[in-house]
């Protein structure tokens, strides 16, 4: 029996499994209040997606850029070189399930939260984002002639937005790869200091402040007492309607596909990303429509957002992990600056708006902050830091108007002269 082991190395299956199992291993590591969760399967695939790439496509890079067709190049390398260490296929695929589940889960609470809190967290979500970008594009306005790719990614990862980095890959798709790697690239450098933000953001805002986080706690409990709100309450989801699923895959496909002019900004277009999670939200809001159920079990939507996470984050670094090191080396420093201004600008002026004009309890503020800036990690350390599940409230409404303000505003990044 002969086993190829170079085919089998550049096997997608085995290197995505591989970046899962050891990402989900680094997720579980602890430091302080620091922890990558399902996000450490992206940064083990960047570490495996480099390797593979210089272990195997690297050395034959300049032939097949010379001749595609030289018989010198091995199977496995063409394959890397012609569709990436992993193909694009499978990042559209994992994307779709993940934005449209997370639309499900939002869409269940989203009368209710209207209802009771109006458009303050759907404004704060606009806030934040919109903040974050204005930062990015001011810093690299100081110090032109950074790539406009990398910015897009960069903004994705001060802001910690998954869903925002494929929507920028998405939208840069017709660039050709190294556009798209730049924009992973960007991303990966400056995620880690997004999380950190974040964090720090939560646990120091209200020392500096002067919150009594008991206090808080107290009257949280007496708000959601005085303004719970009579009337039809969303009901348990009924299983998990596939068919339901498919329906949501294909409007949300053909709205991304819709594109309008915006004038010196081209065309613009929300994209598989923007087109689902629209989708997602208007469809589970209403519930069924005839014998289609888009109001589905929790439990089970939630295990269909995280295994898409996971294996949409480790294609995502085996797609672009070989120009992360390329990226550290040529300007990785002032991208982080860039992260670290614009993701902190983001929190203050998130925190201002909904504490002081919004006055906003910082139970549902703590969430809030982690839902416009989309970080899953920090809602975590949120609910640690308070001490209580109130954050989710305020992170889960918070959460689907940040997620459109990254659509849109990623797309403008890389749109607007630089």
């Amino acid at each position: 029996m002969q086993i190829d082991l170079k085919a089998l190395m550049a096997e997608p299956y085995v290197l995505m499994f591989a970046a899962v199992f050891t990402g989900l291993v680094l997720g579980r590591l602890r430091i302080g209040q620091f922890i990558f969760g399902l996000s450490g399967t992206m940064f083990t695939g960047l570490g495996i997606g480099w390797w593979i790439y210089h272990r195997y496509a690297a050395p034959f890079a300049s032939l097949y850029a010379a001749n595609p067709a030289d018989p010198d190049i091995p199977p496995a390398a063409l394959q890397i070189l012609r569709g990436g260490v992993v193909g694009k296929e499978f990042f559209t695929i994992f994307l779709i399930l993940f934005v449209a589940s997370v639309g499900l889960l939002a869409a269940r609470e989203l009368g209710v939260v209207i209802r009771r809190f109006g458009l303050k967290f759907v404004i704060l979500g606009v806030v934040v984002t919109l903040t974050g970008a204005a930062a990015v594009y001011a810093m690299v306005r100081l110090f032109p002639g950074q790539n406009p790719f990398a910015v897009a990614g960069v903004y994705t990862g001060a802001l910690t937005s998954s869903p925002g980095l494929g929507a920028a890959i998405e939208a840069t798709s017709r660039f050709g790869k190294e556009a798209q790697a730049m924009v992973g690239a960007g991303y990966a450098i400056t995620y880690p200091f997004g999380v950190l933000i974040v964090i720090l953001g939560i646990q120091f805002l209200p020392r500096l402040f002067g919150i009594d986080i008991e206090a808080e706690k107290r009257a949280y409990a007496a708000e959601m007492q005085l303004h719970r709100l009579a009337g039809p309450v969303a009901a348990t989801g009924e299983g998990f309607d596939l068919a339901a699923l498919a329906v949501i895959g294909i409007l949300g496909y053909l709205l991304g596909s819709i594109t309008v002019n915006l004038g010196p900004l081209g065309r613009f277009g929300l994209g598989s990303t923007g087109g689902i999670l629209l989708t997602a939200l208007f469809l589970g809001y209403l519930g069924r429509i005839g014998p289609l159920n888009f109001r589905m079990e929790p439990r089970i939507l939630a295990a269909i957002r995280d295994v898409a996470l996971v294996f949409f984050l480790a294609v995502t670094g085996l797609r672009y992990g070989f120009k992360v090191i390329d990226a550290l080396v040529g300007g990785g420093g002032y991208l982080v600056l860039v992260a670290l201004v614009a993701g902190t600008l983001a929190m203050l002026v998130g925190f201002a708006v909904g504490r002081w004009w919004f006055r906003i309890n910082w139970v549902l503020l703590a969430g809030a902050l982690c839902g416009g800036m989309t970080s899953t990690p920090g809602l975590g350390a949120a609910i640690d830091a308070v001490g209580s599940d109130g954050p989710a409230a305020g992170y889960g409404a918070t959460y689907p108007s940040a997620l459109l303000g990254m659509v849109l505003f990623t797309v403008l990044l890389y749109s607007l002269p630089l």
